[in-house]
């Protein structure tokens, strides 16, 4: 890799003592109904999807401060971002009476609209395909995929999926996109340089959640409606094996090679070893019906949000990636829907949709679990610059997502030396 990498914490292995606590609030707008959230990596911004108020939120991530409002189209309902057009791009889910909804393209930069399209009908679901440039749009109810052009904003393509497509994930490995089909139990396999359809794959029912595991080239479905996770191998598009969870969401940990997921009725998360495909731990949350979680690379932990019942049980849990053991309950406002990370400051965001606010959790290390006083002056120490990674180092994206041919930004590398040692994760920033 020809990139200059800046060094935030060299030898800093994610095994040390980290605690989280709730460091500000950001109060939104009177109907709002914060739905999504996704990271600017380049700007260090976090979006937020208003679906109450047709808008967008643009939240600073240095200062938690809301900086813009970017106005979309009716039933903003997901978000992704597309680092190498440094674009942000909202699925507008519309009102029942429309035939047609669109996707908004704004530019990442000045936080100002690009461009409107129509796409089918019901968006619910976003990725970002990183080597062709290229991002899905999957249409609930009219059970296609719209496939847009990344640097020219236009729809290239629409293929016909399964009935009811509800989730995406993209495979960087072997440059397909996977689209969960929520009402034919079945998984749609999308061919990124074709724009085509290459496999249907037929799974439990009511698929809802994917995931993406880097190291085994897998994809991971939860089928909620069956209490099954199906593994989908990618060298071949067949499920290899299927795990008694029954998940609502999912998340990655390169890490520990383990996949998170959310049960919302018995209030726990099943972990996967994707080793073996087996659940090793079925972990008690102290707050209900989890709905989304998150896994942060820089301190091996992972965030579940709790939307909790008529206003009691919300906020959010954390969990040790290393142990599978909850170690923090945080309390936020009602409705906790969605999480994004911003790993500079190591921070995690969560939209609350009946308050409506955005709660914002902070790691900090050494077992600090308040705030820092005003009073603390902090010294930043000097970063080293290296041109280049050991051979066979392998770099993920804030999400745990395996990068190739990463853009500039913040990532996590794991050195090829250390392979072994699950936890030596190192933070950089690739700044050409």
């Amino acid at each position: 890799m020809k990139y200059a990498f800046v060094l935030l914490a060299l030898g800093c292995l994610v095994t040390a003592v980290h605690a989280q606590w709730l460091e500000t609030t950001i109060q939104l707008d009177s109907g709002s109904v914060p739905s999504a959230l996704c990271y600017n990596s380049q700007n260090n911004k976090v979006y937020c999807a208003n679906k109450g108020l047709a808008t967008v939120s643009v939240i600073s991530g240095d200062s938690n401060r809301g900086i813009a409002t970017v106005a979309v189209d009716p039933g903003p309902s997901a978000l992704c971002y597309n680092p190498t057009s440094n674009k942000v791009y909202c699925a507008n889910f519309g009102s029942y009476l429309d035939a047609d909804s669109t996707l908004t393209i704004i530019d990442a930069a000045a936080d100002s609209v690009l461009a409107t399209l129509v796409t089918g009908c019901r968006p619910v679901a976003l990725c970002h395909n990183l080597r062709d440039n290229r991002v899905y749009c999957a249409n609930r109810s009219s059970n296609c995929v719209t496939i847009i052009d990344g640097e020219g904003d236009s729809a290239v393509a629409t293929v016909v999926t399964g009935a009811g497509p509800r989730a995406l994930c993209y495979n960087p490995t072997d440059d397909k996109v996977y689209c969960a089909n929520s009402s034919d139990s079945s998984v749609t396999v999308i061919d990124g340089a074709g724009d085509s359809v290459v496999a249907t794959v037929m799974v439990k029912r009511n698929p809802c959640a994917l995931c993406y595991d880097s190291i085994d080239d897998r994809v991971y479905c939860a089928d909620s409606g069956a209490g099954k996770v199906s593994v989908i191998s990618c060298v071949d598009d067949s499920v290899v094996a299927t795990v008694s969870a029954g998940p609502w969401s999912l998340c990655y940990s390169p890490a520990n090679e383990k996949v998170y997921g959310t049960l919302w009725g018995p209030n726990r998360v099943s972990v996967i070893d994707c080793r073996t495909n087996s659940v090793i731990a079925n972990v008690q949350l102290m707050r209900d019906e989890p709905v989304a979680c998150c896994y942060d690379p820089l301190n091996n932990k992972v965030y579940v949000a709790c939307r909790g019942d008529m206003g009691y049980g919300q906020g959010v849990c954390v969990l040790d990636g290393a142990s599978n053991d909850t170690i923090r309950s945080i309390q936020t406002d009602y409705g906790s829907w969605d999480l994004c990370l911003n790993p500079v400051q190591n921070r995690v965001y969560v939209a609350n949709r009946d308050n409506p606010t955005i709660s914002v959790i902070r790691d900090s290390v050494s077992g600090v679990e308040e705030p820092p006083s005003a009073d603390v002056r902090t010294t930043k120490s000097e970063a080293e610059v290296v041109q280049s990674l050991s051979e066979g180092a392998v770099v993920f994206d804030a999400m745990g997502r395996r990068a190739v041919n990463p853009k500039p930004g913040v990532y996590f590398v794991r050195e090829a030396q250390a392979q072994a040692q699950a936890q030596a994760v190192r933070k950089v920033v690739i700044t050409e």
